[in-house]
């Protein structure tokens, strides 16, 4: 298969991988590993099919150490997809006094900072690092997740570029915005 089609759509892993790293790249943020992935041995509905996935993590010199941008990529035979995350630590459990709260807090701070025309989704996890400490100190992680449209891959490498270059500045507004400037670490 070619890794763009006639009309320069993307249509293979690799250059998709190029044009999500150029766009990130291009704000600041710099290549701090990658990881590529094959599965083929599917069963059920899945059977006979088989995907490649790619995983990228960057990293910016000036923020703190627990902030990264993650983006999965993945080639199937239904075509190629992907997101992006911005993965911050949040703040221990002790210091949270509504979880709900905490949730339309973030929120809507990412409705207002995050582009609306994608699919964007807010996850926080709470991670307890020593299972025999009885729980006494839990931590969390916020991640802040845009999918990248269709129309942007279909579009060819430099929409998926700028696509992801809007998408970092996004997350950079939203770290700027009081209400989660507040709950990150």
């Amino acid at each position: 298969m070619s890794a763009y089609g006639d009309d320069g759509a993307l249509q293979t892993l690799e250059p998709l991988v190029e044009a999500v790293q150029r766009g990130i790249e291009e704000e600041g943020w710099r290549l701090s590993g990658i990881q590529k992935t094959t599965s083929y041995e599917f069963e059920g509905r899945w059977a006979g099919e088989s995907t490649r996935s790619a995983y990228l993590f960057f990293h910016r010199a000036g923020v703190p150490e627990g902030w990264s941008v993650d983006a999965f990529l993945d080639e199937t035979s239904g075509g190629l997809s992907g997101n992006l995350a911005l993965v911050v630590d949040g703040p221990d459990l002790d210091e949270i006094l509504d979880v709900r709260g905490l949730l339309v807090t973030l929120q809507a701070g990412a409705a207002l900072a995050l582009p609306a025309a994608q699919r964007e989704s807010l996850a926080v996890r709470f991670l307890v690092a020593d299972v025999r400490s009885g729980a006494k100190k839990v931590e969390s992680e916020l991640r802040f997740k845009v999918e990248l449209p269709n129309s942007a891959v279909v579009a060819g490498a430099s929409v998926v570029s700028a696509v992801c270059r809007a998408v970092i500045r996004a997350y950079e507004a939203l770290l700027k915005d009081g209400r989660v400037a507040a709950w990150v670490r």
